[in-house]
């Protein structure tokens, strides 16, 4: 599933050809994604895009009366087109520019979403009550000990609430927790405030680090050129369960904890 550095990743991709241009047709062949694609995404048609942000693993089209929300789901990519190409199989939504370039929507399993937005985009229902970045100024230490006193959940699960950060998904959870030394199944308020400082800085770091590569492609995610992401050459724990750590030498193991696969170092991860 495509998550923050993915996300953001495409962002980045498709930004360059988009900001600033205007917007011809919007042409949809399937309504039936993750929630039906309402007629409205018309109104995009004729407007400029004025700008573009992600907010969690959201993409924002601001135009110039409303604009348009776009998730990938589980397997969407976003594509920006020079020329015109056929239309494939599962390419689902086109947003055509006056100046002939397109941006083409692919989903095979039709988990993602378009929709459009009127006035703020960021008091969306789907927005609006969502954490902090994990690369902004209000992601720190101080919060997540405070949100996290007296909770019993699993820390793993902890940071991948949306609610508490945005877009810390399975696999950069698995990889910041190993990067702090945190084992998945403790309870996020059994962690001291100093771990904590260490946790975020993992964080931000395996962050950072996924974006510059391009993102992880373990399966189906492209960027917006068609390319892979390479971050999957960096995983230190992730899918590596009976492989030896890098750390210590012990074997990784595998635990399904919150219905997803976890994977840590129980020498390394106290």
């Amino acid at each position: 599933m495509p998550e923050l550095p993915e996300v953001e990743t495409t962002l980045r991709g498709i930004e360059p050809h988009l900001l600033h241009q205007r917007i011809a047709t919007v042409t949809v062949r399937e309504p039936r994604l993750r929630w039906p694609v309402p007629a409205e995404v018309s109104r995009a048609g004729g407007q400029q895009c004025l700008g573009l942000a992600r907010r969690g693993k959201y993409l924002l089209l601001k135009l110039e009366k409303g604009g348009l929300l776009i998730h990938l789901g589980m397997s969407g990519s976003l594509r920006v087109l020079e020329q015109p190409e056929s239309p494939q199989k599962h390419d689902h939504f086109d947003i055509e520019l006056k100046n002939g370039a397109c941006l083409r929507f692919n989903d095979p399993r039709r988990f993602g979403a378009f929709l459009w937005v009127e006035g703020d985009m960021e008091s969306h229902e789907l927005l609006r009550d969502l954490g902090p970045e994990p690369l902004s100024a209000d992601f720190t230490a101080q919060y997540l000990y405070q949100r996290s006193r007296n909770r019993r959940v699993a820390i793993k699960n902890f940071i991948m609430n949306g609610h508490v950060v945005v877009g810390v998904g399975n696999i950069y959870a698995s990889e910041s927790l190993f990067m702090a030394g945190i084992h998945p199944q403790r309870a996020a308020g059994r962690i001291s405030l100093q771990r904590y400082a260490g946790l975020v800085a993992a964080i931000r770091d395996v962050l950072g680090r996924a974006i510059r590569q391009g993102g992880t492609t373990l399966r189906d995610y492209v960027n917006s050129k068609g390319a892979p992401g390479y971050f999957a050459q960096e995983l230190l724990v992730y899918e590596r369960a009976g492989k030896s750590c890098f750390q210590c030498g012990g074997p990784v193991r595998q635990k399904v904890i919150g219905q997803r696969s976890s994977y840590y170092c129980p020498a390394c991860q106290k």
